[in-house]
């Protein structure tokens, strides 16, 4: 029982903790709370720690967003997980700053890093969880939104919601998705 799970984001100090790299933030709290650490690999930066006798190998891309998907293929065809098993962690500029979501498929909306994985897996039908950054800004500024910091009156609710990511990640792996899905999808954040 081996499992997959890649967060989203770009190398670099520049890009670090910005919205679009909160799948980078989720793995490293997921990381901390089950005392393993990330070592330079292949294309990622990689972590893997046993959950109840399942293998969780976590993945930190290291090609940046546009090319997730090299990372992606690599260590799933390398450690031959099947593709149910594949969990990507990725910012959503369509979900509200309140809302996650797990889904088992989809489309990539205009995501370069699930468009990526798309092209490289030659489906878009494998398990993602939704981190909604919400859509504050004005026309023409979209990049500089996803790359920007959280504001200081996000911070509590990005807190809250990377907890609860962890515990999803454990859910998905010890439950499986409908179940995931049936327990968390529903939950709304308070934002101060």
């Amino acid at each position: 029982m081996k499992y997959l799970i890649a967060g989203l984001g770009n190398p670099g100090d520049e890009y670090a903790h910005s919205r679009h790299n909160i799948g980078f933030d989720v793995l490293d709290a997921f990381a901390v709370k089950h005392e393993i650490a990330f070592a330079p690999a292949r294309l990622a930066d990689i972590a893997s720690c046993k959950l109840r006798g399942r293998n969780i190998l976590l993945i930190k891309p290291a090609t940046y967003m546009n090319l997730s998907g090299k990372a992606v293929k690599y260590w799933l065809d390398k450690e031959k997980i099947p593709l149910e098993h594949l969990l990507v962690i990725v910012d959503d500029l369509a979900l509200p700053l309140d809302t996650i979501r797990l889904r088992a498929g989809g489309a990539d909306a205009g995501h370069n890093g699930l468009t990526s994985i798309r092209e490289m897996l030659g489906t878009d039908q494998y398990p993602r969880l939704r981190f909604g950054i919400g859509h504050n800004y004005t026309k023409g500024h979209q990049i500089d939104f996803v790359l920007g910091a959280w504001q200081e009156n996000e911070k509590p609710v990005i807190e809250q919601k990377i907890e609860k990511s962890v515990e999803m990640i454990e859910s998905f792996v010890m439950a499986g998705i409908t179940t995931t899905m049936n327990l968390f999808n529903h939950q709304k954040f308070n934002i101060l």
